[in-house]
């Protein structure tokens, strides 16, 4: 069996607003907490922070020691997975490596890999891993602490709505540039994020109702994997596939 090397998920699941679009197995967040998202504040020490909803495959990557390990959301190493996706993203991340030397030992990154398109097609103006949260163990790192490290990283975050709310669903949709991630259609929702005196306190997302979850994945579509655009090019044309086809045979070779 794969092992996690964090012992862990890489990250967990995020509550939903009170009308979004949410399946069998996801929870909401209580009425009290979607007023201080979307309508009012406890006192000056909460602070809320909207940002655009990515449709992706959530990753991470793990500073372990001195090595920079590519996981997928449940905390397998990314090389493991049976989707060329993450495949994909343990080249990446081997790729880009210095781009995460100013994490500490046993911080990680999280973000959104879209590689694959899901139920969002993307024409990416920027690499395909887009940042959202920096952490070690279950603690997120405030706001700032990732704008830091996405800047010297030279990765993007996803885009923010605004930084000082509460803000109404409606409007925070409003204030989201589509162009920003190069989003074809409709923007899948908001993720809110609310710290309270300098530490996260709680996030919450918003999906637009009309959301069909993963309508380009060959599971859901029963047609081929469908690649999001890099610089107008699919994502996969950045790599050697059939390299890391090779590399992944010999990979589960080895583990056999």
């Amino acid at each position: 069996m794969p092992i996690k090397p964090l012992g862990t998920k890489a990250y967990g699941s995020i509550p939903h607003l009170p009308g979004s679009r949410t399946g069998p197995a996801d929870r909401t967040i209580t009425a009290g907490q979607a007023r201080i998202c979307t309508e009012r504040k406890r006192d000056d020490r909460d602070r809320v922070i909207v940002q655009e909803k990515l449709d992706g495959s959530c990753c991470a990557v793990a500073r372990i020691g001195d090595e920079f390990v590519p996981l997928t959301r449940p905390g397998y190493y990314a090389g493991d997975s049976p989707y060329l996706q993450h495949w994909l993203f343990a080249a990446w991340v081997a790729m880009n490596r210095s781009r995460f030397v100013t994490l500490a030992d046993g911080e990680r990154v999280v973000g959104e890999w879209l590689a694959q398109a899901h139920g969002t097609f993307y024409n990416l103006p920027h690499d395909p891993f887009v940042v959202f949260d920096v952490m070690h163990g279950t603690q997120r790192r405030p706001l700032e602490y990732v704008i830091r490290f996405t800047a010297a990283a030279g990765l993007k975050m996803p885009q923010l709505a605004g930084v000082n709310g509460p803000y109404p669903v409606e409007d925070a949709l409003h204030r989201l540039d589509p162009r920003i991630h190069g989003a074809v259609g409709n923007i899948e929702g908001v993720v809110y994020r609310v710290e309270r005196a300098g530490k996260v306190d709680f996030l919450a997302k918003y999906v637009r109702p009309d959301k069909v979850d993963g309508k380009y994945l060959p599971e859901i579509s029963h047609q081929p994997e469908v690649w999001n655009l890099w610089h107008g090019r699919p994502v996969t044309e950045r790599f050697d596939v059939d390299q890391i086809k090779r590399w992944k045979e010999q990979h589960d070779k080895g583990k056999g």
